[in-house]
């Protein structure tokens, strides 16, 4: 079987809609009110299929979309957000993928995007096409009994207040604390409008029902939004009919360290709750440490999250701020795009140029892509035989380089 590769005409999402949910198997047939939906958001110039040469079926998927992406020091870089990857069962091993990758990359040059992102569903294929991890999550559950907090003190020490609030006050509130968050936190991506209409239950597709949630907010003492939570809760009662309900986080921002100790401690507050789930945190998130015993949080959860694909590598590690001032040629080896060359890293200056100096490490992109944001160590990456160190002392450098006090999260999934 042979297929062809091309951009969509809008005539045929409905048939790309039906291929995208059969390759992340789900089986229940997109609507014509789903179809509506989709055509409204989804940018055709921007989404590509494979169609099979015999029967004219739509038999693989791509798509991009344009994304912000917050690197260490705050500064914000046009990054473009891969998604909706699948290639039917029956059409494997064909290179459909190289080839839509391969015409995104190109384009995504083309347009002037500094970086490609994802968030991998399966590990081994991305690395190939230039991508790395390179941040991770984390989630924890809480025993609630075990944590040592008095369920009697729901209201913050620190003059601030908690209060429910409902959908519309969600819309109306989280956009801007959002961007507090993503100014702050490198590994962040920006939210539309849309991303809040869809979490909040206005939109809505067949195959992706909203489940109704609790919302809650943290305003200080002036009457600031710094914290919001959204959440959910099982009904689940022991036949001696004892309580042994568990909240299961779905959201919890929080721009201040008494935002987010006051949130969580609301939530091991509530009645007939023994467990709370904490969703997908940061793998240095505070949680575990805010209660009076840590180990009342158990880790149930550890995996890689935001993979980061360097497409201007000049503007890229010019983009974001380093830690101690320093000097670094990095040799990139590239063989699915644009990064490929050698690059003199400032970090004192913030400055990275194409040079002729000699290397002092050598490294491919996907590796480059996990150190972008600070979260792998090049000391590491080198003992797993990923860097090649030419100077003696560039790892050791580039480690105080790249890392940053916090560790970079992404808390959003596309």
């Amino acid at each position: 079987m042979s297929a062809d590769v091309r951009q969509i005409a809008a005539s045929e999402l409905p048939e790309w809609l039906r291929a995208q949910q059969t390759g992340f198997l789900n089986a229940k047939h997109p609507t014509a009110e789903d179809h509506a939906q989709v055509a409204g958001h989804v940018d055709c110039a921007r989404t590509q299929g494979g169609f099979d040469a015999d029967t004219g079926r739509c038999v693989a998927t791509f798509r991009s979309f344009p994304q912000e992406l917050t690197v260490p020091g705050g500064a914000f870089v046009p990054s473009s957000a891969v998604t909706s990857v699948t290639v039917a069962p029956t059409h494997r091993r064909q290179g459909l993928l190289t080839r839509m990758m391969a015409a995104e990359l190109a384009a995504a040059h083309a347009r002037g995007d500094v970086v490609s992102t994802l968030i991998a569903a399966e590990y081994p294929i991305y690395g190939r096409y230039g991508y790395g991890p390179a941040t991770s999550v984390s989630e924890w559950e809480i025993d609630v009994p075990r944590t040592g907090l008095d369920p009697h003190a729901v209201v913050p020490g620190d003059g601030g207040r908690i209060d429910l609030v409902d959908e519309a006050e969600v819309r109306e509130l989280g956009p801007a604390l959002h961007e507090r968050l993503r100014a702050a936190t490198p590994g962040a991506v920006n939210r539309d409008a849309r991303w809040w209409r869809t979490t909040t239950g206005v939109e809505t597709l067949s195959h992706n029902t909203y489940t109704p949630s609790f919302h809650a907010v943290y305003r200080t003492a002036q009457g600031e939004v710094a914290g919001l939570v959204r959440y959910t809760a099982d009904d689940h009662w022991t036949d001696a009919k004892v309580p042994q309900n568990t909240v299961q986080v779905r959201q919890l921002l929080a721009v201040t360290p008494e935002a987010e100790r006051a949130l969580w401690r609301f939530l091991c507050s509530i009645d007939w709750v023994v467990k709370v789930r904490t969703g997908y945190r940061a793998p240095d998130d505070l949680v575990a440490r805010l209660l009076p015993d840590p180990r009342a949080a158990r880790t149930v959860t550890s995996a890689d999250w935001l993979w980061v694909r360097l497409l201007d590598v000049v503007r890229a590690l010019g983009a974001r701020t380093y830690a101690v001032p320093g000097v670094l040629v990095l040799e990139v080896v590239d063989k699915t795009g644009p990064a490929g060359g050698r690059y003199r890293l400032d970090a004192g200056a913030g400055d990275c140029v194409r040079t002729e100096e000699p290397a002092d490490l050598r490294l491919d992109a996907g590796t480059l892509g996990s150190l972008y944001l600070g979260d792998e160590s090049a000391v590491r990456l080198a003992a797993l035989g990923a860097i090649t160190e030419e100077r003696p002392g560039a790892l050791a450098l580039a480690d105080a380089v790249f890392r940053t006090a916090r560790r970079p999260w992404c808390p959003d999934i596309f």
